[in-house]
């Protein structure tokens, strides 16, 4: 397998959420394995002419070994959320919540996840 075939997407999905972007991605290992990779996009400035965006990028990655405790993990967090807030995510104010998480001032009940490797 070349260079480019091993970071070649398979299977793609994005999710576009404000000034987010999510991308859920199916790639394969050199040994022929697939895995997830898993990447938030967010855009911290807008670009002018002499300079581009700048825009913060965070990846984790997901082996096929670890893929039903992930499913299960992420399935518990979803009911929890579900159980504490409901069904209705329609007033959700994504823009407000970041804007809360910059000053400090989001409420201690609220539920955020932030996965970070580097």
């Amino acid at each position: 397998m070349n260079e480019h075939d091993k970071n070649a997407i398979l299977f793609s999905r994005t999710v576009k959420a404000g000034k987010r972007i999510y991308y859920i991605d199916v790639k394969q290992d050199r040994r022929g394995e697939y895995y997830l990779s898993l990447t938030e996009s967010k855009r911290l400035q807008s670009g002018t002419e002499q300079m581009p965006p700048v825009i913060e990028k965070h990846k984790i990655f997901v082996y096929r070994e670890d893929f039903e405790k992930f499913q299960q993990a992420f399935e518990d967090a979803l009911s929890y959320v579900h159980d504490k807030q409901g069904d209705s995510f329609s007033n959700i104010d994504t823009e407000a919540d970041e804007a809360s998480i910059e000053q400090g001032t989001l409420a201690d009940d609220t539920f955020r996840l932030h996965v970070d490797f580097e």
